[in-house]
């Protein structure tokens, strides 16, 4: 039977081509008397707002004949009843015809340029008889799955006898029910007659969930012998009038469906005719959704069984026949009530493509960039989170000119970038729970709605920045922020977030970072500075990149004001491994106690006031902190200082061998011209005071141990002594020997100071 309907639907309901860009109504039905109003859609570019539109009646021959057009033409059997409204801001232009006759069936074409080759679609106009009595027939029309009354007239001498009402088939007339109760099964649970009492000579027959079988002739009677009364109704059951839908490729298009008050608390619904056989739901008040539209599919209960269902970043196939109903079921069903709608989707579109899925990394950040209408600039701009629900719902998380939900405070902001047709919204310190669908939104035009899924997926932020930095008042402030190389040609910014958005701070660069091993020359340090923190600069702070208007990735970074402590440093820098969960900003102060005093040792009264390499501060020490580097400082002193002992013990060693080297060269003896020194000792013989005697310039140097003053001292006692008659060492020899001697003490100690300080 489920089949039969749908065939049945299909045959009612023929398919539309999809090939031309101009969309309208390929049946419209009307009755004697009354009027229609017939919409056809048309790409909304500029050429086409301005070209002429028309209607024409096509002939025999394929010729199609203009009835009226955009231009002011109207044909003389038009006159006074016709007229062609062009709507060029949404792409539709109207014709509404009135005081209709049998005559003004036929087919038709509406379409853009000239008749005979502009672009055009095909209209089929059926007008039927109106509704009354003809030829003592009364006649009544209902539309499918609707409900319809039958008043049946009697006489008085028959208003206490049996009323029935039949229908006729062939030369038969099958009972359908009467006064006595009965009802046949074709019609049960949908006939009602209503004897509306004595003083009223007529009785009504309600037939309600109208079907396509249900029209024909009907015979009341009342009584059963020859003076009953009888009279006929032609039950004609309407076409369901098919509502157009235009959407645009990666639009958004919205159903609206009125069914009536009775079916308010019925099981709603929407499907889709895919073939001959079914009509697929959509989605149902009941729960249901098609995979193929999750994400991107709203439905809106409203008052009196109306409802709307909203479908955005529209594709292609979604073009097609579409019911929206009401059942017990939350399915279709014969002889429910349906509304029809013929859903067209035009490609050539002037919605800018975008993604539909984004995808970060937990802890990192996403940017999405969502369009439109550009000449609705100062419209407001959504963002909402789509939630599967029963009908599905999107609560709104941000606004261009309003707050942010409050458990998005910090990490959501949205910038408008007035003036070419797009607005960002950013979403960083993304967690597992973000993944979902979001939509694009805003309060003009909703054709120009759009989704975009957001996934979650492994591997690690690619801005390295601090968590959280605690700061204090008065003092300055400094974070670092570490890019890769991969955003080398990016534009680097620092701001601040707030309600109204994160507005960008000066900042500083600082050349090459040290946190990325794989590219340290193309990777960067850009730095924020607060001045003389106050209680105002507290809140988030993001570092980011941005390509022109397109934004990049960011990291947000809590900032907190502590009050200052009595006797803290002036100035507080973040420079601690990037990424760390809380930092201490004066986690340098020993580092600038060590690059600010006179020498090394400096360092080391920094440790002993402190009692902590890391100034006392408290924050764990990290290795790429300044803290850390206290650490390697103690290390260091302790290596140097006996290093320093040692070459210093080697200084007075040297002093004392050079002294007793002078004492023995001036051991002259002048009486017996003897002496103990060589002078291939010196280079010459201006090295020890004389004179060259080949002639060489008279001016005197100072020697290699000392100038002329100093040689002239160590003369003083020039009278020999009285020396042991043995071989002795000259001078050189003994020199050559305390030198030696020296070099191996100091090696000796060298590598004693290796094994360790206390070894030294």
């Amino acid at each position: 039977m489920s089949r039969l309907f749908f065939a049945c639907l299909l045959a009612l309901f023929p398919v539309v081509s999809m090939k031309s860009p101009i969309f309208g109504p390929q049946e419209v039905s009307s009755v004697e008397g009354s009027s229609v109003s017939i919409k056809c859609y048309y790409p909304a570019t500029s050429v086409n707002r301005h070209t002429r539109k028309y209607w024409c009646r096509q002939g025999a021959r394929g010729r199609c004949s203009t009835l009226i057009s955009s231009e002011g033409y109207v044909s003389k059997d038009y006159e006074g009843r016709a007229n062609l409204t062009n709507f060029p801001e949404s792409g539709t232009f109207v014709m509404n015809i009135s005081h209709l006759t049998r005559n003004d069936s036929g087919l038709y074409k509406c379409g853009l340029g000239i008749s005979s080759r502009g672009l055009s679609f095909d209209v089929s106009l059926e007008v039927s008889q109106a509704p009354g009595q003809i030829d003592g027939v009364h006649v009544y029309t209902a539309e499918l799955g609707r409900k319809v009354t039958i008043n049946c007239p009697f006489r008085a001498v028959n208003s206490e006898k049996k009323k029935s009402m039949c229908k006729k088939t062939g030369q038969s007339c099958v009972l359908v029910t009467d006064s006595t109760g009965y009802v046949s099964p074709s019609y049960s649970n949908r006939v009602h007659l209503t004897i509306q009492g004595t003083s009223k000579l007529v009785f009504s027959v309600d037939i309600n969930h109208i079907q396509l079988n249900d029209a024909g002739m009907y015979v009341c009677q009342a009584g059963d012998d020859d003076n009953a009364d009888k009279s006929n109704a032609d039950l004609q059951v309407l076409k369901p009038k098919r509502e157009l839908i235009y959407g645009d490729l990666r639009g958004s298009v919205t159903f609206d469906c009125a069914l009536g008050p009775e079916k308010a608390n019925v099981a709603k619904f929407l499907c889709r005719v895919k073939n001959e056989e079914a009509c697929s739901v959509v989605i149902n008040t009941l729960g249901t959704k098609d995979q193929d539209f999750e994400g991107r599919i709203l439905f809106t209960p409203k008052d009196n069984g109306f409802f709307s269902v909203h479908i955005t970043s529209l594709r292609k196939e979604d073009a097609g026949l579409y019911l929206c109903g009401a059942n017990h079921d939350g399915e279709p069903k014969e002889g429910w009530p349906t509304q029809a709608w013929q859903l067209f989707v035009n490609e050539e579109t002037m919605i800018p493509p975008s993604q539909s899925v984004v995808k970060g990394v937990v802890g990192g950040s996403v940017a999405v960039s969502c369009a439109y209408n550009p000449k609705e600039t100062d419209s407001l701009k959504y963002w909402c989170r789509w939630e599967e629900t029963q009908g599905g719902r999107c609560p709104q998380l941000v606004q261009s000119k309003g707050p942010v939900k409050e458990q998005y405070k910090g990490r959501l902001a949205l910038d408008e970038e007035p003036g070419n047709g797009t607005y960002t919204v950013i979403l960083n310190q993304l967690t597992a729970q973000d993944a979902g669908f979001y939509w694009c939104l805003t309060d003009g035009d909703t054709r120009w709605r759009s989704m975009v899924e957001l996934k979650i997926v492994e591997g690690e932020p690619s801005l390295k920045a601090p968590k959280n930095v605690k700061a204090r008042l008065g003092e300055t402030l400094n974070i670092s922020c570490h890019f890769p190389c991969k955003f080398y040609s990016y534009e680097k910014y620092w701001c601040k977030w707030s309600n109204e958005g994160c507005r960008t701070l000066p900042s500083q660069d600082e050349g090459p970072s040290q946190a990325f091993v794989n590219c340290n020359q193309k990777s960067q340090v850009v730095s924020l500075n607060l001045n003389s923190v106050t209680s105002e600069d507290e809140g988030w702070y993001w570092c980011g990149v941005k390509e022109g208007h397109k934004y990049g990735e960011t990291v947000a970074v809590y900032v907190a004001v502590e009050k200052r402590v009595k006797g803290s440093q002036d100035t507080s820098q973040v420079n601690a491994a990037p990424g760390e969960e809380a930092i201490e900003p004066r986690a340098r102060e020993t580092e600038n106690k060590v690059i600010q005093g006179p020498s090394l040792f400096a360092e080391e009264r920094a440790v002993k006031d402190t009692g902590d390499p890391a100034g006392g501060s408290g924050a764990p020490a990290d290795p790429g902190s300044s803290a850390g580097q206290g650490g390697s400082s103690k290390a260091l002193f302790s290596t140097l200082v006996p290093l320093a002992l040692v070459l210093a013990a080697g200084a007075v060693a040297i002093a004392v061998v050079r002294a007793r080297h002078r004492k023995n060269v001036d051991r002259i003896s002048i009486r017996s011209y003897r002496t103990d020194i060589s002078m291939s000792d010196f280079e010459n013989s201006r090295d020890f005071g004389a004179h060259d005697n080949m002639g060489a310039s008279p001016d005197t140097q100072e020697t290699t141990l000392g100038g002329k003053d100093e040689f002239a001292t160590t003369t003083e006692d020039a009278v020999e002594k009285e020396e042991p008659r043995k071989a002795k060492r000259s001078s050189k020899e003994e020199a050559d020997m305390a030198f030696t001697t020296f070099l191996l003490q100091t090696n000796n100690m060298a590598a004693a100071t290796q094994n360790g300080p206390r070894e030294a």
